[in-house]
């Protein structure tokens, strides 16, 4: 990525999150990013390509986050308590864009976003599913549902920890316990 687009996409970001996608002007994204006004739309034709694209660049680095710590040669178990583990670590320490991936997912900008490029942003947890329901570890539930399941539990552990201060023993210890109660909900029976 170039410097001028990475400078405008972190620009956008707190501007985003500070004031929602209608109270940031596209002047003041290009402002706080030290580009002209032209140069923010050569890379982003619309603000709603900006919207859209800030999302897609954040879900890139989570996917891409959450492949580097899955091994191929784990089991499946392993595989699934890590990606939920590692999610919420990613989010707590990267709050600003879990921020923005939680509005964005519940603001009218998701419809934009193509049924390939959700498919590729969860490709990790997709092909985990799968292979659970495969070997009878997971429930034979649609994989959609799954990650939808899967990712509500993200979402709300992650306004359960950031509620509130907690020391990092009681987040680990509330992250397992998170993490036990999905596993409880998703294992086969």
């Amino acid at each position: 990525m170039l410097d001028k687009q990475k400078q405008i996409l972190d620009a956008a970001l707190g501007l985003f999150v500070a004031h929602g996608f209608h109270g940031t002007p596209t002047s003041k994204i290009a402002q706080d990013a030290g580009v002209a006004n032209g140069t923010l739309f050569h890379y982003y034709k619309t603000k709603d390509d900006l919207v859209a694209g800030l999302y897609n660049h954040i879900k890139e680095e989570l996917a891409t986050a959450m492949s580097a710590i899955i091994h191929e040669s784990d089991f499946i178990t392993p595989k699934f308590r890590n990606t939920f583990t590692h999610t919420l670590h990613w989010a707590l320490q990267n709050r600003d864009k879990f921020y923005y991936i939680q509005q964005f997912e519940r603001s009218p900008h998701m419809a934009k976003i193509s049924k390939e490029a959700i498919e590729q942003q969860s490709v990790v947890l997709s092909k985990l599913i799968e292979e659970g329901i495969k070997k009878k570890l997971l429930q034979t539930h649609p994989r959609d549902l799954i990650i939808t399941l899967f990712n509500s539990q993200i979402f709300g552990l992650y306004q359960y920890l950031t509620s509130d201060e907690f020391t990092p023993e009681e987040e680990r210890r509330i992250i397992t316990e998170g993490y036990e109660m999905v596993w409880e909900m998703l294992k086969y029976k």
